[in-house]
């Protein structure tokens, strides 16, 4: 005879009910908590590690190249999951990050990982047939700072080309943009150079993958050929979210001020005025050798890890501290066109003309400056091309647009 014991059941169910309560409760803390940070392409294992299985594998990588909140490399972490990493390119300021602007980056070999190191930054800036014979898909993971003349994204470029010539598949592993903003003139092709290859504007409001896949939207590669792409998107971050950066993306952007301001005063390293190179706060103060430009002072020193070699060095520079003034991010020609009108140099002010067209993607900025124009006049002047920009833009957002 079968004895039921409902007391015995109905306490049972009680345990599974509360056990049940307590796995949902918790789910949706978890929930809430990957919500409030930002995982980036990197961290979704789960949605790339079947990409690279079995797979020879290169990396386009640098320091940014970080993931979860150890801040691993991802060289590290996937060697550590048995992942078939055979060689790493780097981009300008090398692997580690630690090279100047501009400066000669040599190939090598890592050495933490042993990994031969491609540099493809100098001569070489695009990977080479030979260069790829021995991979079978090529990853993509730099932090961008969302502005036209930051070279990561002509890397970017010229690996999609080589990807394309050699039929090998990218991966992008996504970051969000921290200068998240549609602004600036326009590239315009004869401006074209390794600091500005597309016809976006200075800030172009796009992830490196939104960016990737304009290039190939768009037909921009050599030949209008089409790279072999797949982007992991970064998850719980949308257009207009503010990003932190978890480590600085150059030598001389050590911070969020540093990469807010960046768009604005790069325009300044066409000329004789310093950002501030040879001191621990770069692209944050600007001035020069002369008291009118402020009254504000700092001396640019050789500092390994920032600049070496930096402009006025060990020469008392007099200007404006912009530590603490409150910026909300985006491009303004302000300070640009104080410091001109405070030169009283005319023209001369632009030490570089050809630098600073290919840094404006037009030679029409340096001349409306000159010329007397206003920061409104000279926005007026951009606002069609940038209204069909942003129609272009939507097509190929990945992430909800503000």
């Amino acid at each position: 005879m079968l004895i039921i014991n409902y007391a015995k059941i109905q306490s049972m169910i009680r345990i599974t009910a509360l056990s049940a309560a307590i796995f949902f409760s918790s789910l949706c803390v978890l929930t809430h908590a990957q919500q409030t940070h930002v995982r980036t392409g990197a961290e979704r294992m789960e949605a790339y590690l079947s990409e690279l299985k079995g797979k020879k594998v290169g990396l386009v990588v640098n320091q940014t190249s970080v993931v979860g909140q150890n801040r691993t490399l991802l060289p590290d972490t996937l060697l550590s999951l048995a992942v078939d990493v055979r060689k790493i390119f780097a981009p300008e300021h090398g692997f580690r990050g630690d090279a100047d602007a501009g400066e000669t980056i040599v190939g090598g070999k890592d050495e933490k990982t042993g990994l031969p190191v491609v540099s493809l930054y100098g001569r070489n800036k695009k990977p080479s047939s030979e260069q790829l014979s021995d991979l079978d898909i090529l990853v993509f993971d730099i932090q961008d700072v969302g502005v036209r003349f930051f070279t990561y994204i002509s890397t970017m470029h010229y690996v999609m080309e080589a990807c394309a010539e050699n039929n090998k598949k990218l991966l992008i592993l996504d970051r969000p943009n921290p200068n998240d903003y549609v602004d600036g003139p326009m590239l315009e092709n004869m401006q074209k150079s390794f600091v500005g290859m597309h016809p976006i504007p200075v800030l172009h409001g796009l992830t490196v993958g939104e960016l990737a896949r304009m290039i190939n939207g768009e037909k921009w590669l050599s030949s209008r050929s089409e790279c072999p792409l797949k982007v992991i998107p970064a998850e719980y971050w949308k257009h207009g979210q503010s990003y932190s950066l978890p480590v600085k993306p150059s030598p001389n952007l050590p911070n969020d001020r540093a990469v807010a301001l960046y768009p604005s005063l790069c325009f300044f390293e066409a000329t004789r005025i310093s950002v501030g190179r040879g001191t621990y706060f770069p692209f944050q103060v600007i001035g020069a050798p002369d008291k009118e430009y402020g009254s504000f002072s700092f001396t640019p020193e050789s500092l390994p890890g920032f600049d070496k070699n930096p402009m006025h060095k060990n020469t008392v520079c007099y200007g404006m501290d912009l530590r603490n003034v409150n910026s909300k991010g985006g491009l303004t020609l302000y300070y640009l066109i104080d410091f001109y009108k405070k030169s009283k140099q005319g023209a001369a002010f632009f030490s570089s003309p050809s630098f600073m067209d290919k840094l404006a993607g037009t030679a029409s900025l340096r001349k409306q400056i000159i010329a007397g124009k206003s920061e409104q006049e000279i926005r007026a002047g951009w606002k069609k091309a940038l209204d069909e920009y942003k129609t272009l833009r939507k097509k190929y957002l990945l992430y909800p647009d503000y």
